[in-house]
């Protein structure tokens, strides 16, 4: 994994006139430091609102998140499984659970935990078979809750499919990871198994902050003027915003969320995406702006709504110091786009790419606080 895949140089270029303007991360203030372990811990702001809807729905396995890697060639389950192990004991998050004082979370975190890796050996079945039960098997795992009061809140289990087919899967809950984490987790297996099988140290650097650490900074630091300033904004981008985009659906919406959403797979062709590519670095814009511009087209075609938001994770790692750690640190951005006017697309594309690189500028204000802040009428 490239550790600033999901922070591209395109994206850094654009974004710096809008920095330009900001404090120097360097500034005492910006730097986050570790903090004593002797005492109660902060969760961050995300992981508040996570453990929030715990409480209401305890068993909720909508924040699972489970990730499987098909491993072809020889394998020593011994090697694999200090491998992991020595991922949890670099990241502090994999160690974590959640209790409570007075109604508020607290990070706690366990000085040691040790996952043995179950096998279960599928060779006997059919081939068929065995990737039908090896799928069944995956769903399973995805959907067994976690307890975040007494852990584990990450799990692994090993499916052996032939002598030298494999599949992991390692399951986390979101109030420990996310999905830039997952990436951080498979390159650092790798790694880490290629020094194993060779009988060497970990080749990882030692990590200089936790994600704890992380969380009293952000706590620290979000508040006053620099609050301010980021509420200023999102007050202003989404006043009057509509509650809802109308899609003219086949059925409506239940009048409790249930979960039971589906994913819609497609592929876009090379020559397409180098013709999308080619037009967002004319523009001076990304890919995802490009995309994003012809995802609200379309939304306006359905809808006829000439003011448009649309909800988009952000990795939110935009400091050096947060891209090799595993953690909750996604945010969501409320994307709002004027399409009235009888707009051109690359008309369009320059509202929705001035519309994002705003975004990113004030990225910084937890989802869970615009939206205790902003008090929107709720469906």
């Amino acid at each position: 994994m490239k550790s600033k895949t999901q922070l591209s140089a395109a994206k850094r270029a654009l974004l710096e006139k809008r920095l330009a303007g900001r404090a120097s991360v360097d500034t005492d203030e910006q730097t986050i430091r570790p903090i004593p372990r002797n005492g109660p811990l902060a969760v961050s702001l995300a992981q508040q609102r996570l453990w929030f809807l715990d409480q209401l729905e305890p068993g909720l396995v909508a924040y699972n998140m489970p990730a499987a890697v098909r491993l072809v060639g020889t394998l020593d389950v011994t090697v694999l499984n200090w491998s992991l192990n020595e991922i949890i004991r670099r990241h502090e998050s994999l160690r974590t659970t959640f209790d409570s004082v007075a109604g508020q979370p607290l990070q706690v975190i366990a000085p040691h935990l040790e996952l043995s890796i179950p096998v279960i050996d599928l060779t006997d079945l059919p081939a068929e078979a065995r990737e039908q039960e090896a799928m069944r098997l995956s769903q399973e795992e995805a959907q067994r809750p976690f307890d975040l009061l007494h852990g584990p809140l990450i799990r692994a289990v090993l499916l052996r499919l032939q002598s030298e087919e494999h599949v992991l899967i390692v399951t986390m809950h979101h109030i420990v990871t996310d999905l830039w984490s997952q990436g951080v987790l498979k390159s650092e297996l790798g790694a880490l198994y290629e020094a194993g099988m060779k009988t060497q140290a970990s080749p990882l650097p030692a990590l200089s902050i936790q994600y704890a650490d992380f969380a009293q900074w952000q706590r620290g630091w979000l508040k006053g003027d620099e609050l301010d300033r980021q509420t200023a904004y999102w007050r202003k981008q989404l006043a009057g915003a509509p509650p809802s985009v109308d899609l003219p659906t086949d059925l409506a919406r239940p009048a409790q969320m249930n979960y039971q959403g589906s994913t819609f797979l497609f592929e876009l062709s090379a020559e397409l995406t180098e013709s999308l590519t080619a037009l967002s670095r004319r523009e001076g814009a990304t890919l995802f702006m490009t995309l994003l511009a012809a995802f609200k087209a379309l939304l306006w075609r359905y809808t006829g709504q000439s003011d448009i938001v649309v909800g988009t994770p952000v990795a939110n790692r935009n400091r050096e110091e947060l891209e090799g750690l595993i953690g909750f640190f996604v945010n969501t951005l409320a994307l709002r786009t004027d399409v009235s006017g009888d707009a051109t697309f690359l008309e369009l594309l320059s509202r929705v790419r001035e519309t994002a690189l705003g975004a990113y500028a004030h990225q910084d204000l937890p989802f869970e606080l615009l939206v205790e802040e902003l008090q929107p009428a709720r469906d």
